[in-house]
């Protein structure tokens, strides 16, 4: 469970592929923290550290379903990655409730600047999986908790702001990159349970 506030900005440092599956090495702040075993975000999605072969970095797996529903297909060595560890129980939740399960990848469609801030419209295809957003609702993007506006039924726009924007990367982003996105795990259960009582 996580909370969707990034703690570090992650390097990938190398990938190898060992059959369907993929290997990222990543080098940040807060690998010489991790275990064996340990689940830690990235780019909003949840995946188990599996080495910690020298100082600074770690070593996570992405299986194939994995690699279909996020954009960690599209990563490349030197690629900047949002990293989050596990919520602590003792801790605030800062953020919103974050599964750590992306549901599906969407697109930046269009990136403006407006008194300081960053707005990024986002797309995604609500048609085939349902998922939605609602007005002024949470909505996690590449592991960061955001709320979203301008809301529609295939998009939604997101305001950065330039702490945000610096410590994540965000400040990557181009018109048509893709981002990770889990919906508001209150609103699918909603949204589950009224499709199912309109049968």
């Amino acid at each position: 469970m996580f909370t969707g506030i990034i703690e570090d900005l992650g390097v990938v440092k190398a990938i190898s592929k060992e059959g369907t599956n993929i290997h990222f090495t990543i080098e940040s702040k807060v690998s010489n923290e991790l275990k064996i075993d340990q689940s830690i975000s990235h780019n909003g999605v949840c995946l188990t550290v599996v080495q910690l072969p020298e100082s600074n970095h770690h070593v996570v797996t992405a299986i194939e379903e994995t690699l279909v529903k996020s954009n960690l297909s599209v990563l490349n060595v030197g690629d900047a990655v949002n990293l989050e560890r596990c919520m602590q129980m003792n801790g605030r939740l800062d953020g919103h409730i974050v599964q750590g399960h992306v549901d599906q990848i969407g697109s930046i469609k269009n990136i403006s600047v407006k008194d300081g801030s960053w707005f990024y419209d986002i797309e995604y295809d609500g048609s085939k999986t349902g998922n939605i957003t609602v007005e002024k609702g949470s909505i996690c993007v590449n592991g960061v908790s955001l709320t979203a506006f301008n809301s529609s039924k295939s998009g939604f726009t997101v305001a950065i702001i330039p702490f945000t924007h610096e410590h994540t990367c965000f400040k990557s982003f181009k018109i048509g990159s893709s981002v990770n996105l889990e919906f508001d795990i209150l609103g699918k259960y909603i949204k589950s349970y009224m499709d199912q009582v309109s049968l």
